[in-house]
């Protein structure tokens, strides 16, 4: 079940293409601009550290618990009613920050935030696979990604400046910019009824129940496996030692080359397979994070902004791969499962990698946090290799046994 034929056009010119791209720019461009300028409003109220850190904690705790829902919602409710509420939900708080910096109120917005974001990744990625046929998906999912990253990348490092130096209210104006975001959310969210209502074009054995779950293992481990040291580089590279002013370059490196990697192998991917990315490119993002650990042992601050710029890619390409494997594994009838699932799994990998390099580091130092992040991606690369092998000698013999 696609929304257009298998013709050689290009993607973007696909039918809903556009509006998903529109949507999930103003979508993420609302939620990027206000990830570190909400908890220094609520700093700035009177909170405390860790009342300003409650923050982010709450939007993205209520972002994996909606999550969960959003599959079901789409099957009772449809697809316009869910992802028009969902945007309204990212976009009209922002407005009413500006009414108050009490901690409970901001806490209070922030869930309704991380409601409407929850509905906002998950509807998207499953609008990739709705509105493109397989042989197209990757190149997909790569615009889909440059449209969500590019946002952030431009407002993540800007707006606190912007907050210091003009006023909390021109940030919260941008944080509105989901509300824009209904009309071509509503646009998309028409066809995509409509889509979902045809009959289904695309043949896939049809799995039910832990089926699917288990379908689902594979690609979100290498999931877990790249987010869980990217989780851990956005939020403590300004802490790493002997890094100076170089942590803020290394932070654009690593979010930019994201960018563009999970755009670039798109392509590629359709053409070539996207499994046989994974095993590289864990071995470069081991190699990335090999290089940020010796920039803290005394190398240069440059070894680090490469470092961080070679786990960029991996991190971004890792993204689209994996994405494109989970709708593959289940089939068109749990597409919406698979998005809920690969977004659940990259949330929880950022947060858990936070989590867990923090913890290794208090005990021991961030080289040795990074090291461990660094190993598990050999690790899991190995595992994906022999998995290869192991799939490629079973396809073997069963040629051979029809002959």
């Amino acid at each position: 079940m696609t929304g257009v034929t298998a013709t050689p056009r290009s993607v973007i010119r696909t039918p809903g293409i556009l509006a998903l791209m529109s949507m999930s720019a103003l979508g993420f461009a609302g939620f990027g601009s206000l990830v570190s300028t909400v908890p220094l409003w609520a700093v700035q109220g009177g909170a405390d550290e860790v009342g300003g850190g409650l923050v982010n904690a709450v939007m993205m705790a209520a972002t994996v618990a909606v999550q969960t829902t959003v599959p079901a919602a789409l099957r009772r409710f449809g697809w316009t009613p869910t992802l028009v509420t969902g945007v309204a939900l990212l976009g009209a708080p922002s407005l009413l920050l500006l009414l108050t910096d009490a901690l409970p109120a901001i806490l209070a917005l922030s869930a309704a935030r991380g409601a409407g974001f929850a509905v906002i990744t998950v509807c998207g990625s499953s609008a990739v696979a709705m509105l493109v046929e397989p042989a197209r998906r990757g190149r997909a999912i790569g615009l889909y990604g440059l449209s969500i990253s590019a946002p952030q990348i431009l407002l993540v490092p800007t707006s606190v400046w912007i907050a210091d130096h003009v006023g909390f209210w021109v940030v919260f104006a941008v944080g509105a910019a989901p509300l824009i975001a209904t009309v071509p959310a509503f646009l998309l969210a028409r066809r995509l009824d409509r889509i979902s209502h045809a009959p289904m074009a695309e043949h896939h054995p049809h799995r039910t129940g832990a089926r699917v779950w288990i379908a689902l293992i594979a690609p979100s481990v290498v999931l877990l496996t790249i987010t869980a040291p990217g989780g851990a580089l956005l939020t403590f590279v300004p802490q790493f030692p002997e890094v100076g002013g170089y942590a803020v370059a290394g932070l654009f490196a690593l979010t930019a080359c994201a960018a563009a990697a999970r755009w670039l192998i798109g392509g590629v991917a359709d053409r070539f397979g996207h499994l046989p990315f994974q095993p590289p490119m864990l071995l470069l993002g081991a190699v990335g994070l090999a290089l940020c650990v010796w920039s803290m042992l005394g190398g240069s601050g440059a070894a680090l902004v490469s470092g961080m710029a070679i786990t960029g890619i991996a991190y971004g390409a890792l993204q689209n791969v994996t994405l494109i494997e989970s709708f593959a594994a289940v089939g068109p009838r749990h597409r919406d499962v698979a998005s809920a699932v690969w977004n659940i799994g990259f949330d929880c990998g950022t947060g858990i990698g936070a989590l867990a390099v923090g913890f290794i580091a208090a005990g021991t130092d961030f080289g040795v946090a990074l090291s461990t992040t660094s190993a598990l991606c050999v690790i899991v690369a190995i595992g994906v290799l022999v998995r290869i092998v192991v799939g490629r000698r079973r396809r073997d013999r069963g040629v051979t046994h029809e002959a």
